[in-house]
């Protein structure tokens, strides 16, 4: 699942267009809340805080289009200041069809960014795989996080991370399926430094052990941002990850990433862009990359109504393959 597989920051995007693996869950990744320096990050002149290790190359990733196949919608309901759900209804001819519910617990938080930090969020799907989601703020520098999901009636990923925040630093310890009998457990130690206003150095440390293996694999980490770019370096054992966004202007924003992983042998360079049009009420993201895919995917929005919809189209030149998605988000 893929809080497991996102443990490790190494190479490799996750659910590249005409990939056989599932669409991750909404909440698969950390919130823009929990990545985003919190409220109290210096602005005296003092180094910042520099934000999660996951958040390292978010600029570029939200760049890039999401992959949409089929038809789907998804309806949203605010039931309360506390209390969200939604429906996902995805139909495919290419992958299983499913329905998803999704709920979210909100709670007032006076550390976060965002007035309504997500407390505890939960998702079931119709072939009865549950996701349960937990994120705490136990003090104003101390975070953790709990996630549990199960593949039917199999128990696949037991996670809990706990993050520290300095005035300057960034350190997080992450302990995944842990098993006594079986004597095996995934342990992840991020940390980050600011070493000035622009330049934040860090790196992450994975170690497995079981029963038939045990290893590490080591992963040093650099970006450099100034007010309108972002430049980004992931590099160890595993291989590299560097990426660069670019704001050109209010309009139009461009992402570059090359990725290169040891395990598998091989590279992927792909360039990205969104294109924003406020007074249409439009959104475009398109890619084309390496592999010879070329995507775009439009959202419109439906003013008066509280809908958008969205457009998306895939080709693979080198498979000779297609996808097209149309999807509505309501609420």
């Amino acid at each position: 699942m893929g809080s497991v597989l996102a443990l490790s920051s190494g190479p490799g995007h996750q659910n590249w267009p005409f990939s056989t693996d599932p669409p991750p869950s909404r909440w698969d990744t950390h919130p823009a809340h929990w990545d985003n320096p919190p409220r109290w990050e210096r602005r005296d002149g003092r180094l910042p805080n520099p934000g999660s290790f996951h958040s390292l190359h978010r600029s570029c990733k939200d760049v890039f289009p999401q992959q949409i196949e089929g038809v789907k919608m998804i309806i949203n309901k605010t039931l309360s200041s506390f209390f969200k759900v939604s429906h996902t209804l995805h139909l495919s001819a290419v992958s299983p069809s499913y329905y998803r519910f999704h709920v979210e617990h909100l709670q007032s938080d006076d550390y976060s960014k965002d007035k309504d930090a997500p407390a505890l969020i939960g998702e079931m799907d119709s072939s009865g795989s549950l996701n349960a989601h937990s994120l705490l703020h136990l003090t104003e520098r101390v975070r953790a996080r709990a996630v549990f999901q199960t593949q039917q009636s199999q128990f696949v990923t037991w996670q809990f991370e706990t993050e520290y925040r300095g005035n300057d630093f960034t350190a997080a310890v992450t302990v995944a399926n842990p098993d006594v009998l079986r004597e095996s457990v995934i342990l992840v130690a991020h940390f980050l430094q600011s070493v000035s206003s622009g330049l934040v150095l860090g790196g992450e440390l994975v170690y497995h052990r079981g029963r038939a293996e045990e290893g590490g694999i080591l992963t040093l980490a650099g970006q450099y941002s100034r007010p309108n770019w972002v430049a980004t370096l992931n590099a160890g054992k595993g291989g590299a990850h560097a990426s660069y966004y670019h704001r050109a202007n209010k309009q139009i924003q461009v992402g570059v990433e090359f990725e290169a992983s040891t395990r598998t042998q091989e590279t992927t360079a792909s360039f990205g862009y969104q294109m924003e049009l406020p007074e249409a009420n439009m959104v475009f993201r398109g890619m084309v990359n390496s592999r010879c895919i070329i995507g775009g995917v439009l959202e419109k929005r439906l003013s008066p109504l509280p809908a958008t919809l969205i457009m998306g189209a895939f080709v693979n030149h080198r498979g000779d393959k297609l996808q097209v998605g149309l999807g509505v988000n309501v609420g």
